[in-house]
């Protein structure tokens, strides 16, 4: 099996991936493991995070292969080569830009960000993996749908605006998964409640 078809996998089976944005290394790190320990198995560090690369190194060296650590907001060639060298084991995108297809070049997997049918296309003949619905709170579920009809085995992933509710519908609608931060991390990354994203956590899986 390719990194790719395992990142699929992951994605059809925990149906959730998790986003870690924050202002404290530190804390983002104390989510991350807090996240893994809670049993949610894909984690993306956002690069806008600071200190992002040594966060990912350092979950890593704490979590090892316990969860698939990858990362966010990658934007540039450079940013795909760095997130690489830090251990992550999979590139996200907000857009269509040139990490898609260097993440694909270094064998990572990429979801890549896509709104219209368009990006949708030039992003899988970039070489993603997965497209990444993103704002996904644009066109909600109806969206989705839309999409889903011109590009039936395309898996999506909607971010943004994305709680338990909003998961469970677009999951029914046809979604491999969905990507959920500040719903399910909180403040967490910021030196927020362990305790209460836990609870959030408990949430979600609940409602999955």
């Amino acid at each position: 099996m390719t990194e790719h078809e395992k990142f699929l996998a992951a994605l059809a089976a925990r149906r959730l991936l998790a986003i870690v944005r924050g202002a404290d290394a530190d804390a983002a790190l104390r989510a991350v493991v807090t996240l893994a320990e809670e049993g949610v198995d894909l984690i993306e560090v956002s690069l806008v995070t600071p200190d992002a690369l040594t966060v990912i190194r350092r979950a890593r060296e704490i979590v090892g292969d316990a969860a698939g650590l990858g990362a966010g907001t990658v934007i540039t060639a450079d940013d795909a080569r760095r997130a690489a060298d830090a251990g992550a084991r999979y590139l996200v995108t907000p857009a269509v830009s040139e990490a898609v297809a260097t993440g694909h070049r270094l064998g990572l997997p990429v979801l890549a960000g896509a709104l219209t049918p368009t990006e949708v296309v030039t992003a899988l003949g970039a070489g993603a993996t997965a497209i990444k619905l993103f704002p996904a709170s644009l066109g909600g579920v109806r969206h989705l749908k839309a999409l889903r009809d011109p590009f039936p085995h395309v898996p999506f992933v909607p971010v943004g605006g994305v709680g338990a509710a909003e998961a469970r519908d677009y999951l029914r609608a046809g979604a491999v998964a969905v990507g959920v931060g500040s719903p399910l991390v909180g403040d967490a990354a910021d030196g927020g409640s362990i305790d209460d994203l836990r609870a959030r956590v408990a949430t979600f899986q609940e409602a999955l």
